[in-house]
């Protein structure tokens, strides 16, 4: 973690980043499409632009980061100056969704990292991901030879199996069609609020409000049902719900409420199931188009032999994990996070005044030719020790950076690794579209079915 001092002093001779070029009417356009527009808005502005929408009382002036070096002077900074829960969409997902990790405000955000940090810490995660080979072998089982699936359907499938099975204790198989849609109603309504310069206030029943509504009560009623399971089955094999009931804050002693714990579980809902299931989706997608890499994956995980991989194997899986990096900087399921700014700082060369919304867009900064040789191109061997050295930190951020960081990467990634290694080792993939479409209704996610060829492997 690298935090940087807040300057007093040298801010005041800076000048204000310059203001975004592109028309008003094309800028409110640009913001709504996270993908698309916030390239746009960098390829028109710079690496660093502002943008006022309006006056300050109605919404804030909203800077535009997609620099290394930008990205490091806002998230590297203390989280009380670089806020994540200040930010305008933030508040709204927690006046909907309530309180989680994601987007607490700094001073309830402090104890809630602090309760929840040692759940996450390289020894704990294995217990929460034992699950996720097992899932991927279940549905590497199910396809036929020669089927032609939608892989963003089938990792779907995979990732809510195992999260249901590994984390929260329970068959989520049969409630697949209540999760996605209910997320994604959800958090559409928050992401379309967030660009709005006005906007209807939050208890105005538009239909999109309550849906969104509807969707976060189903949502928190699975995670109720989760908790009191758990709670009512002492044998129940769910090792994370037990770990929220059993967490507590280590300078203050304080545990969780059940409406607390049921507030990450939604978190974990989002995090465990969209983001890695955009991830895998990605991950075979582009497989499937170049055979050759394929064919490594495959030849490094057949090497550990037939057996039910574990996370013991993960570190053997050296070539996997790359191509999951190279994923990850094509396609990151956070493409970028807001922080508002609570004090006056430098930002790559700039003032950034107190009040400012700072967006750090990754997705158009891990596609910046001027930061990556031929970017576009899916090369997982550029994530080779030779080759990252003297590669800024900041440029590559898929999880975040800073104190804000995301606390379940490692698990993210064990996960992931162990799934994509299963489903290579059975069978091979031919993806049957060039593209892969994305939308971004909070995290990146597929924009319609992503069809491949499967055709299982002869042992």
């Amino acid at each position: 973690m690298v935090e940087i001092d807040s300057p007093a002093v040298t801010t005041t001779v800076l000048p204000l980043a310059p203001l975004n070029p592109l028309p008003y009417r094309q800028q409110i356009k640009a913001l709504r499409l996270f993908i698309e527009g916030h390239q746009r808005l960098r390829d028109a502005g710079g690496p660093v632009s502002r943008i006022v929408l309006g006056p300050r009382w109605l919404i804030p002036p909203v800077l535009l980061i997609t620099s290394p070096q930008g990205a490091r002077d806002v998230l590297g900074r203390p989280d009380a100056v670089a806020d994540r829960g200040g930010a305008v969409n933030m508040i709204d997902l927690r006046r909907l969704m309530g309180g989680n990790l994601l987007n607490l405000p700094h001073d309830r955000w402090l104890p809630r990292r602090r309760t929840l940090q040692p759940m996450f810490t390289k020894k704990h995660v294995p217990r929460y991901a034992g699950h996720m080979a097992d899932a991927a072998q279940a549905v590497a089982d199910s396809w036929d030879d020669g089927a032609t699936i939608d892989l963003d359907a089938a990792c779907r499938t995979l990732t809510l199996r195992a999260l249901g099975r590994s984390v929260f204790g329970l068959d989520l198989d049969e409630r697949a069609e209540d999760v996605g849609p209910a997320l994604r109603a959800s958090l559409s309504w928050i992401s379309d609020r967030a660009t709005h310069p006005v906007k209807l206030p939050q208890w105005v029943p538009t239909p999109a409000q309550r849906r969104a509504k509807a969707g976060n009560a189903r949502l928190h009623q699975l995670a109720d049902e989760i908790l009191t399971a758990v709670r009512a089955d002492p044998d129940r094999d769910a090792p994370l719900v037990r770990a929220l009931i059993e967490a507590s804050d280590p300078d203050t002693g304080k545990r969780l409420t059940d409406d607390e714990i049921c507030h990450e579980l939604v978190l974990f809902m989002l995090a465990g199931h969209d983001t890695t299931s955009t991830t895998l989706c990605y991950s075979l997608w582009a497989l499937g188009r170049h055979p050759d890499i394929q064919a490594r994956v495959h030849a490094e995980v057949a090497a550990l032999g037939d057996r039910l991989l574990t996370p013991e194997d993960v570190p053997r899986l050296e070539y996997t994990v790359r191509v999951l990096h190279e994923s990850l900087r094509l396609c990151p399921p956070g493409a970028g996070t807001p922080r508002m700014l609570n004090e006056e700082i430098t930002i790559d060369g700039y003032r950034a005044e107190a009040g400012t919304m700072a967006m750090v867009n990754f997705y158009a900064m891990h596609r910046d030719p001027a930061l990556w040789d031929d970017p576009l191109a899916f090369d997982p061997d550029r994530f080779t020790p030779e080759r990252s050295a003297g590669r800024s930190r900041w440029q590559y951020l898929p999880f975040g950076g800073g104190p804000r960081s995301c606390v379940g990467d490692h698990f993210a990634m064990l996960e992931a690794t162990l799934a994509l290694a299963t489903l290579v080792r059975e069978v091979s993939v031919a993806s049957l579209h060039d593209d892969f479409p994305v939308e971004t209704p909070f995290t990146v996610v597929a924009a319609e079915p992503i069809p491949a060829r499967v055709a299982r492997r002869t042992p």
